[in-house]
């Protein structure tokens, strides 16, 4: 969903408005993606954005936030994700971004599939809450 609403930083690097933005980035579309894997069998059609260069990215999300004026990091292993974040919280003058690098089969919950009502969200695969009966 970044990808549909990033311009939005611009409005808060111009105002400095010094929100944070975490970037789960599994070098696809990932909702796409994951709507693949679960509702069509694994047939993925125009999501891998991997262009199997580890350097080159497609978008490059760091360059994008420089690119509104924002502060920006990527974190691609565990043991970074502390300080990662920590150096993120320090900044309080600008937007900031981190474009936290996770498996391509990395999923998102809860999520609602299409053609339901959002009663039935799924929290984790095939996995809906049990709610409380209205009397």
């Amino acid at each position: 969903c970044f990808q549909m609403t990033n311009q939005e930083l611009a409005t808060c690097a111009i105002n400095k408005i010094p929100i944070k933005v975490a970037i789960i980035n599994n070098s696809s579309l990932g909702m796409v993606r994951q709507w693949q894997t679960l509702f069509y069998e694994g047939r993925y059609s125009n999501t891998d954005l991997n262009t199997g260069h580890e350097t080159v990215r497609i978008p490059d999300f760091v360059k994008l936030a420089d690119a509104y004026g924002c502060a920006s990091f990527r974190c691609e292993r565990d043991e970074d994700i502390d300080a990662t974040i920590q150096k993120a919280l320090e900044i309080n003058d600008r937007p900031v971004v981190i474009d936290f690098v996770v498996s391509p089969d990395s999923m998102v919950w809860p999520m609602v599939p299409a053609g339901v009502s959002n009663d039935q969200i799924q929290v984790a695969r095939n996995m809906t809450p049990e709610w409380e009966e209205e009397d």
